[in-house]
């Protein structure tokens, strides 16, 4: 690693040139404004699979073909649903839903037959009444609801979000008035994430800047590390929408990182520039000492971060791919971000020679001393037990389970919870999929009779299923003369083609996404069988029961397909981490690397890593040693092994240097773990009280993959801190 004496002259350039700096970050940060506010979540669930990923194809077929229109289910508690009265109700209210802007179409219990529908003495009636029971109402009557279709997104019409909001208004206005369904479930998730993402912003800045004043009682490192943090995302976030990229679920963090990686950055300027003062520097002479000691030091950290974060390069998920681009474009922002700001504002304020008050971190210093005697004294016994507990650890990390029921991602009291809640008891499951089956180009009746037998057995040896729905139901339900009357299929086909014409006319929306051409082979039509089964199972439930629903299809249509946001949102965990590990083999790798370069050292490279995988280590093995507590792996914690490594590698690099620096200037291996304590330590320490405190402000969130987030973030610093504070100077003791 270089020298302090070789970063010297970059340092006194630094300082001669800090107006510039300050202005060229001033212009910098007026840039950023316009494009950073464009960059946007993407909140396709598609795009959280790979390309190949056979689940994606599937579900891409289901929406070409059937127009991309999803469905949400509205309902409100009606004891009269089936008299006169609550039919015009909710005829008044279904007209209203139509006429939101985004609804393709609604299906109510006045859609297929009109009044006739509550005629007790029609044999007509009471089919239809069963066959949309759950759908258009509950069976026992108390319960009025619509399915509401809405139309497929494009960039000119209305967005998901802002039709399930007018929806929502509509419906609330009714008694226990709600709304369900899986799109609803997204765009609460994504709204509750950037509600999130702008109270992190300003809760961390203001917990961070009372804990900051409270450590160095100093306006001017208050500051510092704020406007770091500030104009490294204005700056990622400019860049990341001028390259045409897009926020999603997992890279919903990024304000979370830049934050860790920007604060303890400057906190190790604010300590070192401190310590010069108070051993009678002048201002211009200790902050020429700091940004020598660090420039290399946080250079290389900040490249350290960006290799680990690029190693997600190797996962098929397009946004773990840019996440892995996002995260390491902050770190190195926070570089630059750094060097615009830091040379110019330390300064500022700083008259004459005299020093700050030095004794809260003199006596932190000392304390650490005192920590790092009483564990080369116990070095034996304390790797022993580190040894011990992260054995245990990654044991516990066999027992992890993955969080399915998305409706677990907001708190219990939500809306979001609560309007599940509702249609589970009073509806039936609220979780929404689909079955897709090859069809002929003109329906016949012993394909829909196949078609009958199909979802017979499924309906017999598929208990989890609450509702199976089909374009088949519906025809055979409207057959005034009944199939088992007439043996002559030419009068069967007749009739149902008749039925069929007369559907499509009355409900063409809904006649549409049942049966329609692929758009892409226009000569193949599929029929889609919609499923409902409960929404708040086990994730092994789930499995269990999409393997077995497919397995029945297979033996009547083996070229079908089972589909659908159940499916997908059941398996999107395990789409996101499914490269985790392989991504954290290759952070390890990568940063190793860079180590070994940096340090010239192999042990020393081995001496750093070892501390920060321990929190890796740490963190998934709470979640799997909990995972019978309900702590399962959610959202937030998908990509907390990846993530930890690049968090806590910058403290073992400051540590490392400093180690090294002491070592070349001929002070013993003890004497340099000593200073590397005294002068690092404070650093990292103080810099893992402000963000912890900082990132308190997530528990506020509604989103508990959030809340998840802030709790293992916070959990891996201070594992990271324990490591590098305790781990690596006993490992460092060991060498030669």
């Amino acid at each position: 690693m270089k020298t302090y004496l070789t970063a010297e002259p970059v340092a006194k350039l630094l300082l001669a040139i800090r107006w510039p700096l300050l202005g060229l970050a001033v212009l910098a940060s007026l840039w950023a404004v316009r494009p950073a506010r464009q960059l946007v979540f993407d909140r396709s669930i598609e795009r959280m699979f790979a390309d190949n990923d056979p689940r994606l194809e599937s579900w891409l077929r289901l929406k070409r073909t059937f127009g991309g229109n999803e469905i949400v289910l509205a309902a409100y508690v009606d004891e009269n649903v089936l008299t006169r009265q609550g039919y015009d109700r909710l005829t008044s209210v279904a007209k209203q839903l139509r006429e939101v802007d985004g609804v393709a179409a609604v299906l109510s219990l006045e859609s297929p037959i009109g009044p006739l529908i509550l005629a007790d003495d029609s044999e007509l009636a009471r089919r239809y009444r069963e066959l949309f029971a759950g759908y258009t109402h509950a069976r026992d009557g108390t319960v009025a609801a619509f399915s509401c279709m809405l139309q497929a997104e494009t960039g000119s019409g209305a967005s998901h979000a802002a039709t399930i909001e007018a929806l929502r208004a509509i419906i609330e206005q009714h008694p226990q008035g709600t709304l369900a369904g899986e799109p609803t479930l997204l765009a609460d998730g994504f709204g509750a994430l950037e509600v999130d993402g702008a109270r992190l912003g300003w809760t961390s800045t203001v917990l961070l800047a009372v804990t900051i004043i409270a450590c160095f009682r100093s306006w001017r490192w208050t500051i510092a590390p704020l406007l770091v943090v500030q104009l490294a995302l204005q700056l990622t976030r400019a860049c990341l929408a001028t390259a045409g990229m897009h926020l999603s679920m997992v890279s919903s963090m990024l304000t979370a990182i830049v934050t860790v990686i920007g604060v303890a950055t400057v906190m190790h300027v604010i300590v070192r520039f401190r310590d010069a003062r108070s051993r009678g520097l002048a201002p211009r002479d200790a902050l020429i000492e700091t940004l020598a000691i660090l420039i290399v030091p946080v250079s290389l950290a900040c490249m350290t971060d960006a290799v680990g974060f690029l190693s997600l390069l190797v996962a098929e998920v397009e946004p773990v791919r840019d996440f892995g681009v996002m995260m390491a474009s902050g770190a190195m922002m926070v570089g630059l971000a750094s060097a615009l700001l830091l040379p110019g504002v330390s300064l500022i304020g700083e008259r004459g020679s005299a020093a700050p008050r030095q004794a809260d971190t003199s006596v932190l210093a000392m304390r650490l001393r005192a920590v790092l005697h009483w564990t080369l004294r116990h070095r034996r016994r304390i790797l022993i037990a580190a040894a011990v507990i992260g054995c245990a650890a990654a044991a516990g990390g066999s027992r992890l389970e993955v969080e399915t029921d998305f409706t677990h991602n907001f708190r219990s009291d939500s809306r979001v919870v609560t309007s599940y809640e509702f249609v589970e008891q009073r509806l039936g499951g609220a979780g929404v999929w689909d079955i897709v089956l090859p069809a002929p180009a003109e329906l016949n009746w012993p394909y829909v009779e196949r078609v009958l037998e199909l979802e017979k057995q499924l309906r017999d040896e598929t208990p989890g299923l609450t509702k199976v729905l089909s374009l088949a139901d519906a025809l055979e339900a409207a057959m005034v003369v009944r199939p088992e009357q007439v043996s002559l299929e030419a009068v069967l086909n007749l009739q149902l083609r008749a039925e069929a014409k007369a559907m499509e006319l009355k409900m063409p929306e809904f006649y549409a996404a049942l049966y329609s051409p692929d758009p892409k082979t226009p000569e193949q039509h599929y029929l889609r069988i919609m499923l409902r089964a409960a929404e708040r199972q086990t994730a092994d439930q789930k499995q269990t029961m999409i393997a077995g629903v497919a397995r029945i299809t297979e033996e009547h249509f083996p070229r079908a397909e089972v589909t659908g946001y159940f499916v997908l949102m059941t398996w999107l965990i395990d789409s996101v981490v499914r490269d985790q590990w392989i991504a954290f083999a290759f952070a390890t790798m990568g940063i190793g690397l860079m180590l070994l370069q940096a340090f010239r050292s192999p042990w020393l490279a081995v001496a750093a890593l070892v501390p920060n995988a321990l929190p890796v280590v740490m963190v998934v093995g709470v979640l799997g040693w909990f995972a019978d507590f309900g702590l399962k792996l959610n959202m937030g914690a998908a990509m907390i092994a990846a993530v930890s490594m690049g968090l806590s590698v910058d403290a073992s690099i400051h540590y490392l240097a400093e180690f090294q620096r002491r070592r070349a200037r001929g002070e013993s291996r003890s004497d340099a773990i000593g200073a590397a304590q005294q002068n690092v330590g404070p650093a990292i320490l103080l810099a893992t009280l402000a963000l912890i405190v900082g990132f308190l402000g997530l528990v506020l969130s509604d989103f508990v993959p959030t809340i998840y987030f802030g709790a293992l973030v916070s959990l891996s610093m201070l594992g990271g801190m324990m490591g590098n504070l305790i781990v690596l100077p006993l490992l460092l003791s060991f060498g030669r």
